[in-house]
C-alpha cells in the first residue's frame, strides 16, 4: 500500500468525517481514478510525436497509454475522424496513490512560478483538473528523450458530487490550493 493511501485510511478518513459532519464513514469522499490525458496536434502530420507522448505517458505513469481518436472531420485542421491525437491513461488504486503523491511531493514544487493550484478546476461533480504545460518537471523524463515539449491533463476523480467536500478531500491529501482573495 502507498504512503499516501495509508494516511488516508489511518488518519484522513476519519478527520474527515468530522470535519464534514457525515453519519457514516463509507459517505466520507474519496479517490476513484485519475485520467492522465495529453494531445498531440502535431501528429496529423508526424506520427513520431504521438509515439513520443506515448512514451513519456508511459514512463510517467507507470501504464502503457491508449490512444484517443478523433470523433469529427476538421477539414481546417487536416484531421480525419477516426484518426490519433493524443493518449490517456487511467490510474486506478495503488498506482493511483503513488502517481498523486509523486504530483504532490515533487512535481508541482518543480513547476515554473507556481503560487498554488487554482480553485476554478473543480466541475460541478467534484472533480478536480490539473493542466501542465511541459512534461519535463517529471522526474522520470530525462531530456535527452524529449522529443518536443506536450502538455499533460490531470484529471482527478471523486465519488462526491459536492465541490466543498471533494476539496476538503484534496487538501486533506497534501494539494496545494492557492490562497482566497479576501
Amino acid at each position: 500500500m502507498s504512503r499516501l493511501q495509508e494516511k488516508y485510511q489511518a488518519e484522513l478518513r476519519s478527520q474527515l468525517k468530522e470535519s464534514l459532519g457525515v453519519a457514516n464513514i463509507h459517505q466520507v469522499p474519496k479517490l476513484t481514478k485519475i485520467v492522465v490525458n495529453t494531445g498531440v496536434g502535431r501528429a496529423t502530420q508526424d506520427s513520431k510525436q504521438l509515439e513520443a507522448a506515448e512514451g513519456t505517458l508511459a514512463k510517467i505513469t507507470g501504464q502503457k497509454p491508449i490512444q484517443t481518436k478523433a470523433r469529427h472531420s476538421i477539414a481546417g485542421f487536416k484531421l480525419r475522424e477516426g484518426q490519433a491525437v493524443g493518449t490517456k491513461v487511467t490510474l486506478r488504486g495503488e498506482r493511483m496513490y503513488d502517481f498523486l503523491d509523486r504530483v504532490i511531493s515533487i512535481v508541482l514544487p518543480r513547476t515554473r512560478d507556481f503560487r498554488g493550484l487554482s480553485l476554478n478546476g473543480f466541475d460541478p461533480q467534484g472533480n478536480y483538473s490539473i493542466g501542465l504545460d511541459d512534461q519535463s518537471v517529471f522526474a522520470e523524463i530525462s531530456f535527452e528523450d524529449i522529443v518536443a515539449t506536450h502538455g499533460l491533463q490531470i484529471s482527478i476523480v471523486t465519488d462526491t458530487l459536492d465541490r466543498d467536500a471533494s476539496r476538503a478531500l484534496l487538501q486533506s491529501l497534501g494539494l496545494p490550493f492557492e490562497k482566497e482573495a479576501k
